[in-house]
């Protein structure tokens, strides 16, 4: 083998796996009125990190995902979220509350065991996104 054939770089030998490591997975989820969804996910309870004119950071704990000034409504009514919590009824009490449905007029689908051994319940955005909002069960 000659030089031209080595590879650039010699893999550590136990660390081949630790580069290969991720650190989080962010959707990019369509708004059709970006404001107004800026608006109705600080209000269910995400910290928006940061905006510009064409995207928005949301988080909570080490939950993030991307919102974006885009619609494409085939899009945005084919989009699941999933947010894996750890109590789904404090999260089902905390929009029912805050009056999210009514506010937004959004959907809010009651809390119910779901055969993927999850309790779980609907909540669409204003802009048609579905979120499963679920918490391991046994």
């Amino acid at each position: 083998m000659n030089a031209s054939d080595r590879p650039l770089f010699e893999p550590i030998p136990g660390l081949e796996d630790m580069a290969l490591n991720t650190l989080a997975l962010n959707a990019f989820v369509p708004a059709q009125r970006f404001e107004h969804s800026k608006r109705f996910y600080k209000d269910i309870g995400f910290t928006m990190d940061w905006s510009s004119q064409e995207l928005a950071h949301f988080q909570r704990g080490p939950t993030s995902f991307m919102l974006q000034n885009f619609y494409a409504k085939d899009l945005a009514e084919n989009l699941v979220m999933h947010l894996l919590v750890q109590s789904v009824d404090a999260w089902w009490a905390h929009l029912v509350n805050a009056g999210i449905g009514e506010k937004y007029q959004v959907r809010l689908v009651p809390p119910q065991q779901q055969p993927w051994r999850m309790r779980d319940f609907v909540l669409t955005d204003p802009s048609g996104v579905l979120w499963r909002i679920a918490q391991k069960t046994r």
